[in-house]
């Protein structure tokens, strides 16, 4: 969601900025960077042995609560192309599931300001044992959907989300956003969703399995 979806990235760095420094710290766009696509319980960890000294779970909570504000306040920022891809994808009945490690209620937010009924199952952080990098939360959408992970799309801006991608068994595309995807990978790289439809995926998901000699 974050990243490849919307474009909250920035809203979550702030709060997480301004978090650190009302414990005294410093959160530099490096610190920041190192967060992108984890888990909320490992950031928390991260944020913790920054100096902000508060249980993982208010962290979660303050995190989520920050970001949430922001988009009642400032917007949602969807990125280029995204709400289309969704919107052809559903004209093509193709099945589409959300999988995000932002909590459920932020989720369900993001996706009720989406125009029309974008996605058949959501799997949030908090629905997971494991988070990304671990192949759980894309096994888990499978499984909701059911349909054999083999035949899925997995569409990633971080290299965390990728490397969940590529272990559930998902054809993988990488659309980088604030962090490179370089050699993190994927089936391939798309500079952006803009102007992509679901032929485009559907031909990204044929030449993956020619190459590799699997027909579904």
């Amino acid at each position: 969601m974050d990243g490849t979806l919307v474009d909250t990235e920035p809203y979550w760095m702030a709060a997480e900025t301004a978090l650190v420094e009302s414990f005294g710290g410093t959160w530099t766009d490096e610190d920041a960077l190192q967060l992108v696509g984890n888990g909320l319980i490992d950031s928390a960890i991260i944020l913790q042995n920054a100096g902000v000294d508060m249980d993982a779970d208010a962290i979660v909570s303050l995190l989520t609560d920050g970001v949430q504000e922001s988009l009642r306040t400032r917007g949602v920022p969807f990125r280029p192309g995204a709400r289309e891809l969704l919107a052809d994808l559903r004209s093509a009945g193709i099945p589409t599931g959300l999988v995000t490690m932002s909590l459920r209620r932020m989720a369900l937010g993001v996706v009720d300001l989406i125009e029309f009924d974008a996605f058949d199952i959501v799997v949030a952080g908090d629905d997971v044992v494991n988070p990304k990098p671990h192949p759980e939360p894309y096994l888990h959408a499978a499984a909701l959907l059911d349909i054999d992970i083999a035949d899925a799309v997995v569409i990633e801006d971080s290299p965390t989300g990728l490397r969940a991608g590529i272990a559930s068994g998902a054809v993988t595309l990488g659309v980088p956003h604030i962090v490179s995807l370089d050699d993190v990978g994927a089936h391939e790289l798309w500079p952006t969703l803009q102007g992509r439809s679901a032929a485009d995926l559907i031909d990204l998901f044929d030449r993956k399995n020619a190459m590799t000699g699997v027909t579904r």
